[in-house]
């Protein structure tokens, strides 16, 4: 166990020809004035200062190591260099950038686990990009998770949380065709998924006894059977187990009717059965400020909750509302959990 609470945020540059290093600038200099926490920015400082110039920002970079990066955060923004073998053309994606991409998760999870970092943040990456240079993996949460696997020794489930202002919403299956779903989504996996998110909610958010809502996969939640058997075969049991062992859960509810205002005052999470039934709503009700938080990792980490935006990318008019809600939500859990990671 390592006590990390002194350490800056492990901020990585995403895909560099996105708005990764267009928020990440507009972060910085908007500190004071937003008390953005200290961040290492981990990524290209030559594509970074040519963004800034680019957008017209008067930034001074300092290249230095995790240890001395709080220190400069006021005056300068730290950067610890990855590298980009190509020139960085802002909009532009080019795959021969892709390692120095996977080079900065590296070595932000590198940081975090050993007790460098409080926490690791994450801007957007194109998952496109990477597969041409050979990234085998469905996205960023699955990459972490792979990441923590070889360093912990430990499997691992990752969870994906889209967290905001009005609502946290869970799905237990992500980045699969609809047609997939109702085979991916089973007993073992819905119930993995719910005590993953108590217990983060517990430890990490510091919400004594976290209340979960439960979604129904189809319409009425299944309407006794007569809209489909999933729900009464395999999600309520799920439900019932999680109750017997003390979980404060509800459900399967009727999607349709659990994100009013008045159905979200009655509980902290929901726990949604596909992606965009958990993402829809989470968007709807916060798509400037909500944070993609990944749970059930050794460490914490969070994302801004959008794409890499190429089309914006150093136009001076993409919003970074959603990285400095990451990056303010991730010093909060570093607090919340006393900067230990297991």
């Amino acid at each position: 166990m390592r006590d990390t609470t002194g350490g800056p945020l492990a901020l990585t540059m995403g895909d560099p020809a996105g708005i990764g290093l267009d928020l990440s600038l507009t972060a910085w200099l908007g500190r004071r004035e937003r008390s953005t926490p200290p961040f290492v920015f981990i990524g290209d400082p030559a594509a970074l200062a040519a963004r800034a110039d680019l957008l017209g920002h008067e930034v001074s970079i300092r290249e230095t190591d995790c240890a001395n990066a709080v220190a400069h955060f006021d005056g300068a923004l730290p950067v610890l260099p990855v590298r980009c073998m190509a020139p960085v053309i802002a909009g532009e994606a080019d795959s021969a950038n892709a390692p120095a991409v996977t080079g900065a998760i590296d070595t932000a999870v590198r940081l975090v686990m050993n007790g460098e970092a409080s926490a690791v943040v994450t801007n957007p990456i194109a998952k496109a990009v990477l597969y041409v240079a050979g990234f085998r993996f469905p996205g960023h949460t699955e990459y972490l998770a792979d990441l923590a696997e070889r360093a912990t020794g430990e499997p691992l489930l990752p969870v994906m949380m889209l967290a905001g202002p009005k609502l946290r919403a869970v799905p237990v299956t992500i980045h699969i065709p609809l047609k997939d779903v109702p085979a991916q989504l089973t007993a073992d996996l819905i119930y993995r998924t719910c005590t993953i998110t108590a217990t983060d909610l517990r430890t990490r958010f510091g919400i004594h006894k976290p209340k979960l809502a439960i979604a129904g996969l189809n319409p009425h939640a299944g309407e006794g059977g007569a809209l489909g058997t999933e729900d009464d075969a395999i999600i309520r049991p799920v439900v019932e187990r999680l109750r017997a062992e003390g979980i404060n859960i509800t459900g399967p509810l009727p999607a349709d009717t659990m994100f009013h205002d008045r159905a979200r005052a009655t509980y902290d999470v929901a726990i949604c059965m596909y992606h965009d039934q958990a993402l829809i709503p989470a968007k709807a009700l916060g798509f400037d400020d909500s944070v993609n938080v990944t749970l059930g990792l050794p460490f914490i980490r969070t994302s801004p909750d959008h794409g890499t935006a190429f089309s914006l990318a150093g136009k001076g008019v993409a919003r970074d509302d959603s990285l400095v809600a990451a990056l303010t939500l991730a010093a909060e859990l570093s607090k919340n959990t006393a900067g230990v990671i297991v």
